[in-house]
């Protein structure tokens, strides 16, 4: 059989492996017409609080950073104005809307797609990433080129990959083992983790995290399952009296990509492409130590206002594991043939 090779996937790969850390030397490549072209801001939109300067939310930090950098290697031709906080447009929007070319990049949570591209979900699949080195192992296993090939074909380029670690806040009672879930109301945090949890015994509510603190404080929600970044970012030690932390092991792991819309990528001349790309490449270094900063920290952020500390071990994190098989796992691979090629690449990958 013969395939044609993308053009935008080709330049994916040999930009990755052809170029080196360092900032792209001189300003050959980016003409004057380019210069041009980058004179209108490109809108980076997220769903995270904003930050200043070395403080507050490392994603959106991580944007910042990016932007900044592009910025300053460019000599301008590339421009980004960061959007925290949903403020440019819904959280649940931004990936239809980097498809069509109406959003120029997005910091998304992918899973959160899952329902436009089945296939997504698996980012965010319970017990099936549960350290950051299997996560990180992906980029260059065959699950993430799969991934990669997915999104492109898909109309959003990846241009950073992040994974975090998930977290549980609890309310009035601690989520440890599986048996404690029976009866509580939670929020997973996507539709696979969400049917673990039922197959476990608990009821799930589905909110984006930038509405967990008014749940938590009404009672919507009993526990919220999401990352030490969120838990900290949103404040939750203020609603929560329990912590079972994911510093160590943990059944929730979520990829985070930087994704530019292809639609607006392609129209780029190669240098500013190339160049986003190896920005990129970079900053993944700085999200994998901020996340497991943001790991150690709200351990100490949530002690500090009252709340009891707990963590998973690697036998309580089979025990959900489990259930996910039986569970989501099993669903999400009767979806499609190429939901069950995910699955069997993804399980490859080992912890």
């Amino acid at each position: 059989m013969t395939h044609t090779i993308n053009p935008t996937r080709r330049l994916l790969c040999t930009s990755m492996a052809a170029l080196p850390l360092a900032g792209v030397a001189g300003m050959a490549g980016f003409s004057a017409n380019a210069l041009a072209q980058g004179a209108t801001p490109f809108k980076i939109s997220h769903q995270f609080p904003g930050s200043t300067g070395n403080e507050g939310d490392f994603r959106d930090r991580l944007c910042r950073i990016f932007a900044a950098e592009a910025e300053k290697r460019s000599g301008g031709a590339l421009k980004f104005n960061v959007y925290p906080g949903s403020s440019l447009m819904k959280t649940n929007a931004q990936f239809s809307s980097l498809r069509r070319g109406a959003l120029d990049m997005s910091f998304f949570p992918i899973s959160y797609a899952g329902g436009e591209v089945p296939e997504l979900n698996i980012a965010l699949m319970p017990g099936l990433v549960t350290t950051y080195a299997q996560g990180l192992a992906w980029k260059n296993a065959e699950i993430g080129k799969a991934l990669n090939d997915l999104l492109i074909d898909k109309g959003a380029i990846p241009i950073a990959w992040v994974w975090e670690s998930g977290s549980i806040a609890g309310r009035n009672g601690a989520v440890i083992a599986p048996s404690d879930v029976k009866g509580m109301k939670i929020r997973g945090g996507s539709r696979e983790v969400d049917m673990m949890l039922k197959a476990a015994g608990s009821a799930v509510v589905t909110l984006p995290s930038n509405e967990l603190y008014a749940a938590m404080q009404t009672g919507a929600v009993d526990a919220v399952i999401t990352s030490s970044t969120s838990l900290l970012s949103f404040r939750l030690e203020e609603v929560a009296k329990h912590l079972t932390t994911g510093r160590s092991e943990s059944f929730w792991f979520m990829a985070v990509p930087l994704l530019m819309s292809r639609t607006v990528f392609e129209k780029l001349p190669k240098a500013q492409q190339d160049l986003i790309l190896q920005i990129g490449n970079e900053i993944e270094k700085i999200g994998l130590d901020a996340v497991k900063t943001d790991d150690r920290n709200v351990a100490a952020v949530y002690q500090k206002a009252g709340a009891r500390i707990y963590d998973l071990d690697v036998a309580t994190v089979q025990k959900w594991r489990t259930i996910a098989r039986d569970s989501a796992w099993k669903d999400y691979a009767s979806k499609s043939p190429n939901c069950a090629r995910f699955l069997q690449l993804a399980e490859k990958v080992s912890a």
